[in-house]
Formats: C-alpha cells, structure tokens, sequence
C-alpha cells in the first residue's frame, strides 16, 4: 500500500523529476552491464569493450558489439515503467526526466527531452571533428552475429565514427549533467527507478534533491535501506510500481 503521505506530495508536487538507470531498460528485456554477455558475444567482458582504449586497440570489434548493442534495443519495446512515466508528464505541471540508459525507450513511450546522462546508442559521433551523423544509421545487417564491423565515416571529414556513449574512463557530457542537477535542486518530488546509486556522478541527482528540501522516492525491486525524513521506498519492479502509484494518486495508470 502506497502512504497517504506520498500521494499527497505527488498530486501537489510542481516540478517532478524522474532519475532512470538500468533497472527500467531490464524489465524490456535489455541487459544490464552486471548481465553476462551471451551468444558469440560471451568469451568478451562488456566493461573491457566499454572504454577509449579498447575502441583504438581494435575499432571494429567495438563498433560491431555496439551495434549488436543497438539491435537488442530496437528489437525491444517500452514496457509499463516507461509509458507510465509519459503518462505522469500529463498530470504534473513539470516532469523532467533523467536517465543513465542509453537506448531510445523512453522516447518512444512518448517522453521528450530526456536528458541522457551517458549518451545514447543512436547518436555516434566523429571521433575526428566531434559531429554526429546528418542521417540516422541503417539498421545493422546481421544483428546476432556478433562479428566484427568497421565503423562508418563522418560525412564531413572522413574521420571514424564512435559510439555516442560515454565509456568508462570518460566524463559525463557537462550540459547534461549540469541540467540534470540544476533540476534535482529545483524540484518538489524526485522518483529514482531502477537505479543503485552507486555511480557518480549520477548518483549525485537524488542527493541533491533531498538536500535542497523535496520528497525522494526510490522504486527498485529489493528496496532500499535506511529510510529518511522525505524518502519513500516503493520496493518491486517498476512496470507494476509506477502504474499503481499513478492509479492511486490520480485515478489511472
């Protein structure tokens, strides 16, 4: 049963914001980096391909597990968590939203102008002169083969595309990063799903909220532990948490 007290401070709250990680992508059916890799990706380590380095040693067996990467997401679907989070921007004066993920679900759920704090999957961009493709790539042709493929040409200066994500080793891109948190100190409610909060800088966006004086909500399947004036835990997974929290404070999920 979801508190009195909760729904109250969601059905007030002005400004909302919503801090995804990879707990939500999961319940698609998307791996996370804990997941091992399977198929013929599964001899490889995916925080050993995820880096600068790994990219310059052999950029085609980056690119190529990127793009199997991307076929896993386009092959997914948004699940409840995703629409339910959509469905919120339409009862609240102001919902921004903020995700560690890199796929494009919460877009196609119908939410706008999602900050990705790490990137996104489909937006690669020169390593060269730093400027992402005029045209989105095509999809990649064989998906599971797990092979190795070159990465395509900047149109403008022939120079390697690169993932458009942020690897380990790299700094968050400072304009997201730096509205993510000035939203985390302006709002009344933050929700953090599917999250640890256990990388930073990122986890720093629920911190900050808290501090600056809004209510806190951690959705998660096992919960979190130790509890604080202004914070809710709403333990199980997001695709059945969101829809009942929005039933309840609003009369529909």
């Amino acid at each position: 049963m979801i508190s009195d007290s909760l729904l109250h401070a969601l059905r007030s709250a002005r400004h909302v914001v919503v801090f995804t990680g990879a707990g939500v992508s999961a319940e698609s059916g998307i791996p996370t980096f804990r997941d091992s890799l399977t198929g013929l990706w599964e001899r490889f380590d995916a925080a050993s391909l995820a880096t600068p380095d790994a990219f310059r040693r052999d950029p085609a067996l980056v690119w190529g597990w990127y793009e199997w990467r991307r076929m896993k997401v386009l092959q997914a679907q948004p699940n409840p968590a995703h629409r339910a989070i959509a469905e919120l921007a339409r009862h609240v004066p102001r919902l921004t939203l903020v995700t560690q993920n890199v796929d494009d679900l919460h877009e196609r759920a119908g939410n706008t102008d999602v900050i990705h704090l790490h990137g996104s999957l489909h937006r690669p961009r020169c390593l060269r002169c730093g400027r992402e493709p005029d045209e989105p790539l095509a999809m990649p042709a064989e998906p599971d083969a797990g092979r190795r493929l070159e990465p395509p040409r900047c149109m403008h200066c022939a120079g390697q595309l690169r993932p458009g994500v942020v690897w380990f080793g790299e700094h968050l891109p400072g304009e997201a990063l730096d509205r993510a948190f000035a939203a985390a100190q302006a709002c009344d409610l933050l929700l953090s799903v599917g999250t640890s909060g256990v990388v930073y800088p990122a986890a720093q966006v629920p911190e900050l909220a808290w501090e600056a004086g809004a209510v806190v909500v951690h959705v998660n399947p096992q919960g979190q532990a130790g509890r604080r004036e202004r914070e809710y835990n709403l333990a199980g997974p997001a695709g059945e948490q969101l829809p009942a929290l929005l039933a309840q404070a609003f009369g529909r999920g």
